[in-house]
């Protein structure tokens, strides 16, 4: 075909369509000015109400574990407060520039784990929240949840309002790096965990993070979790309970239980390719039981699942309940009716690798849910065992996944091009941590008032 034809696109129009990109995240500054990210004003509001607003319809007996680990920290409450940030996100400026995003991300929601191919990589592993939204929206609760968790652990305010700058400096030089790629580039990109330690810089916890990449890489897939989560009970394996984390409901409540779960195993199955399908078909299900996760997400309905094949291998899957996302008031309905689906298809989009037990299904009742292995290979952060110089590295590494997760959208150019090269933006992202980072902590005293008034229960 001849290259004059208009609807064929040479190398150099190519180009220069990437420049256009760059050329439309720079003007996207004139409604939303780089600087204009750094203001956040610090209200009052009514915690408690938000926090109740945001359970309503969960397994009331476990709320009070919830906010038990809400309560622990001001670091603890952030992290079950995506609801109360997505609003305070929604009324700020923004530079309108929508991708799929994490939705919830702070710290404790990066880490290792392994690809189908058996590697262990870093990145995000929590998508409950995933939407369509403002880019910028997951940095923003990125790097807040670094100037927490430094403030968190007593570092100094100037140290802690640095370490944001760091996750905001590592992302725009990797969304620079992504947005000179092609899109297979991108696509075909991944962080190798040993990638990950090999640019720190400090010995210690280099030698501490191998070794938990050893330990992650050593045994089968559900070696560990079957010698500890289970028991033999009348001839039959059963999961063990560990109650009020992991347990069994009462008799016919059970069965009735294992019935929902084998109803809705069958609808979840449909959801997968072919190839999964055929996998699955050499393992039964055994049992199955309720699972407390996470901090926001307590008082959800979650389980995991034991299966068996025929030789006696295990295979643990965890499925959770999932809801319309935090995000959904401040960015419209999402194009997804299943909220599992949402939740699926969205993590498919971002992650480098995805589980490839990957779905989602209903219940009997409607209950939306997805489905996912139960720690494979995964490698959590010890945050409390850090020093700053590791807080720094890992900062670093989030800011780097994230951009990552963002590229993957198509649009690196044009955020890269809207943050460019000055420090005005990273400056702005900071200012808006430390903020934040008060306000966060004036929720956290309200909640705990709200506590002592007899208006959140803890029993």
């Amino acid at each position: 075909m001849s290259s004059e034809n208009p609807e064929i696109l040479n190398l150099k129009q190519l180009k220069q369509t990437r420049k256009d990109q760059y050329a439309f995240g720079r003007s996207l500054r004139k409604n939303c000015s780089r600087a204009s990210h750094g203001k956040f004003q610090v209200t009052e509001r009514n915690v408690a109400e938000l926090h109740i607003e945001r359970t309503r319809g969960r397994i009331e007996e476990l709320l009070p574990i919830r906010y038990q680990r809400i309560l622990e920290s001001p670091f603890t409450h952030y992290r079950g407060a995506a609801g109360i940030m997505a609003a305070d996100l929604g009324v700020q400026k923004s530079t309108a520039l929508q991708i799929q995003i994490c939705g919830d991300c702070h710290l404790m929601n990066f880490g290792g784990f392994a690809t189908p191919e058996r590697n262990i990589i870093f990145d995000i592993n929590d998508f409950d929240e995933t939407a369509v939204a403002p880019w910028e929206w997951d940095l923003k609760r990125l790097a807040a949840s670094f100037t927490i968790a430094a403030r968190h652990k007593g570092f100094s305010k100037a140290k802690s309002k640095k370490i944001a700058e760091i996750v905001v400096s590592s992302y725009a030089k990797n969304m620079r790096k992504y947005a000179e790629m092609s899109a297979l580039q991108v696509w075909y990109e991944d962080i190798r965990f040993e990638d990950m330690i090999k640019s720190g810089n400090d010995t210690l916890s280099k030698k501490l993070d191998q070794k938990r990449l050893e330990k992650a890489s050593e045994r089968t897939p559900h070696e560990k979790e079957f010698e500890k989560m289970t028991e033999i009970k009348d001839g039959k394996v059963i999961i063990l309970d560990h109650p009020p984390l992991i347990y069994h409901l009462e008799d016919s409540k059970q069965e009735a239980f294992l019935n929902r779960a084998e109803n809705a195993f069958l609808r979840y199955k449909e959801t997968l390719p072919d190839d999964r399908k055929v996998l699955l078909e050499n393992y039964k299900i055994q049992d199955v039981a309720v699972k407390v996760v996470g901090v926001g997400s307590v008082g959800t309905w979650c389980g995991v699942i034991l299966l068996l094949s025929d030789s006696g291998d295990p295979l643990f899957l965890q499925f959770k309940e999932a809801y319309e996302s935090v995000l959904t008031p401040f960015t419209g309905k999402s194009e997804y009716e299943h909220h599992g689906q949402r939740v699926v298809n969205g993590q498919r989009l971002m992650q480098s690798a995805s589980d490839i037990f990957l779905g989602w299904t209903s219940d009997n009742s409607g209950r939306n849910y997805y489905v996912r292995q139960m720690r494979d290979a995964k490698i959590k952060p010890v945050i409390e065992t850090m020093n700053f110089k590791n807080l720094v590295h890992y900062a670093s590494s989030c800011g780097w996944a994230l951009a990552q997760a963002h590229a993957r959208t198509g649009k690196a150019a044009a955020i890269a091009g809207y943050i460019g090269k000055s420090d005005k933006f990273k400056k702005a992202i900071s200012r808006f941590s430390v903020a934040y980072t008060k306000q966060n902590k004036k929720d956290y005293y309200a909640l705990l008032t709200a506590v002592e008034k007899g208006i959140i229960k803890l029993e």
